[in-house]
């Protein structure tokens, strides 16, 4: 029976058979990353060199563009290459470390929007305290809080997978190393134990989506009080988008991981994958940036200055 160390490469998810469908798909992720590069390298280079967006709001979408650019370049590239090479082969060495800062940035990005989400509580709801609870060294510490669970958590699930003996070919059914077709792979009782701990870190990443919906409650309930239609306007069309976002982030990979396998099909699966792991990298410089007046003005040294929402 072959075992993990017979397994010297995958072979991941060819997009199409023929020769010019295999084009298409890669000019296809080669304008979505490219898009991604750009919109989340103007926020970092806004941030980065205009001081007066030296706040924790901007702070926090700097790490989260970097956490984008990490999460999306873990996977096109690769999947761009073997569109254009015409091959699907990926070593195990690859693999393993696909697996790892995927999960890194993809865990690190969700802990970072719950801090998102409690900084516009903060701002909104407790404005007076705001810069008590949010001051330069808590918001190093929370992003920092961030970046170390989604290490953590990839660690664990990294090694978990990759200790697994695998008999069932090397055939991975995704367009990059997913940990659920992974563990389809293996033979051993001991998958139950990656298993659990998807189990746990969904629990996790629940517990989080609720903070952000209760903390959204708040922020929305203090908006209705405000007396300016247009403040309020500005704040629903700012905050909605993003909890849109959250959902999209959150459902659709508990989904990838958790559906019945009554359901599952190659083509459900690549879909869901696409949908949390290249669209939420390509919007997320879109949504949170692009109706900001502060980076605007940044992007626009001319403009006049205003003031823009923390959400």
């Amino acid at each position: 029976m072959p075992n993990i160390s017979s397994v010297s490469e995958f072979l991941l998810l060819a997009f199409a058979d023929t020769r010019e469908l295999q084009l298409l798909h890669f000019a296809l992720f080669l304008g979505i990353y490219l898009a991604a590069l750009l919109g989340n390298g103007l926020i970092l280079s806004a941030v980065a060199c205009h001081h007066r967006l030296h706040t924790p709001m901007y702070f926090f979408l700097l790490n989260l563009a970097l956490l984008d650019l990490g999460c999306i370049s873990t996977t096109l590239p690769k999947a761009m290459a073997n569109a254009l090479w015409d091959t699907r082969a990926i070593s195990y060495i690859g693999c393993a470390a696909q697996v790892l800062f995927f999960v890194f940035f993809f865990g690190s990005e969700f802990f970072l929007l719950t801090v998102m989400a409690y900084d516009c509580y903060v701002a909104i709801c407790q404005p007076l305290h705001y810069g008590s609870l949010l001051g330069s060294r808590a918001c190093a510490q929370m992003a920092a809080a961030a970046w170390g669970s989604g290490f953590l958590n990839a660690v664990l699930h990294t090694a978990n997978t990759f200790s697994l003996p695998f008999c069932q070919g090397n055939a991975v059914d995704q367009f990059f190393c997913e940990i659920a077709q992974i563990l389809k792979l293996s033979c051993s009782v001991a998958y139950l134990r990656e298993v659990g701990a998807l189990v746990f870190s969904f629990s996790l990443a629940f517990g989080c989506f609720v903070f952000i919906v209760v903390s959204y409650v708040q922020i929305f309930r203090a908006v209705l009080q405000m007396p300016s239609e247009q403040g309020r306007h500005k704040a629903f069309s700012t905050c909605l988008p993003h909890l849109a976002m959250v959902f999209l982030f959150l459902s659709t990979s508990t989904f990838a991981y958790l559906k019945p396998a009554s359901i599952s099909s190659p083509s459900l699966d690549l879909v869901v994958s696409l949908l949390y792991s290249v669209v939420p990298p390509a919007l997320n410089p879109l949504i949170y940036s692009m109706r900001n007046q502060e980076l605007k003005v940044a992007r626009h040294p001319m403009a006049l200055p205003s003031t823009a929402l923390c959400c």
